[in-house]
């Protein structure tokens, strides 16, 4: 009988320590996609490698009687029924383990809910055309999306709950991810309920284009605001939201280096820290291939 190698026990507890350490602290990156028909094709998005979550922005107009409209601001035009080639791009993402949302709201759109039978309705919708559900004029074709993005910036505050919780019911028939990119001055004035809910998978706090808990030259305001504020809420998974380039927003702009070196050690402990998200694809001009290895 050949003779077996044994590892010592003390050795091999302390390997099995550091591993679940580093899972535990093992972050994804988010990106939107969408808003600038310059930025590549969504298939050419996930092939690069650097990304496990894409949005589809934007579903800009719907609520209150509207007709729905999707925007994705030069790369095809849905008025004309011409965002269906669309499928075959959200089908390759997912073949690779990419999951890929539709992002509803943006900061230049025309919605809003006007009451709760609003919010179901806009649900149905939402699932008969982009999720699960049947519908004869579904507008990025027959793929079936991971879930919706509430990237609410405009708009009433009311009823965001409510199409929440319509859109969890439906994961009885098809699980349908709930994700949000909340403001980081807290709480969010427009998402602060619906995240109350607890249904939200993901998080991707946007932390650019807001003076109180935004990178403005140190990182003291954004921890406070991560570990104190943003990591207590009821969500599966909390994401730094992060502009990709300095045109990519106003102000709040992180240089590599100092989220590699200073922030991402400072949030990374928490148990909800999940990864960072990037606004957005088309200005990702190498930022997320220089801080992936540290995400």
């Amino acid at each position: 009988m050949a003779r077996q190698l044994q590892t010592p026990v003390g050795l091999f507890s302390l390997l099995l320590i550091v591993l679940m350490i580093n899972g535990s602290q093992a972050g994804v990156i988010t990106v939107y996609w969408g808003q600038n028909g310059n930025e590549g094709s969504l298939a050419a998005t996930c092939a690069t490698g650097n990304y496990d979550i894409v949005n589809i922005a934007f579903l800009s107009t719907f609520g209150n009687g509207q007709t729905p409209s999707i925007n994705l601001a030069g790369h095809c035009n849905p008025t004309i029924n011409g965002c269906t080639g669309l499928s075959n791009d959200i089908k390759a993402c997912q073949n690779q383990g990419i999951k890929v949302m539709l992002s509803i709201g943006g900061a230049a759109g025309t919605y809003t809910l006007s009451s709760a039978d609003d919010a179901r309705n806009v649900a149905n919708y939402l699932w008969n055309n982009f999720l699960g559900g049947q519908s004869d004029s579904r507008p990025l074709g027959d793929a079936v999306l991971n879930g919706i993005d509430f990237d609410i910036e405009a708009g009433t505050t009311g009823h965001w709950d409510e199409l929440a919780k319509a859109l969890s019911d439906f994961s009885q028939q098809n699980r349908v991810y709930l994700t949000a990119a909340p403001q980081c001055p807290f709480p969010d004035a427009r998402l602060g309920v619906a995240l109350n809910t607890g249904l939200f998978e993901y998080v991707w706090v946007q932390f650019y284009n807001n003076a109180p808990c935004e990178y403005s030259g140190n990182a003291d305001n954004l921890k406070s605001y991560w570990n104190d504020k943003w990591t207590t809420i009821q969500a599966g998974q909390i994401f730094l939201g992060l502009s990709a380039s300095p045109e990519a927003a106003g102000s709040g702009y992180i240089p590599p280096d100092v989220l590699n070196n200073d922030v991402l050690p400072s949030i990374k402990g928490s148990p909800k820290y999940g990864g960072i998200m990037l606004w957005s694809k088309n200005f990702d001009d190498g930022y997320s291939s220089a801080v992936k290895p540290n995400v």
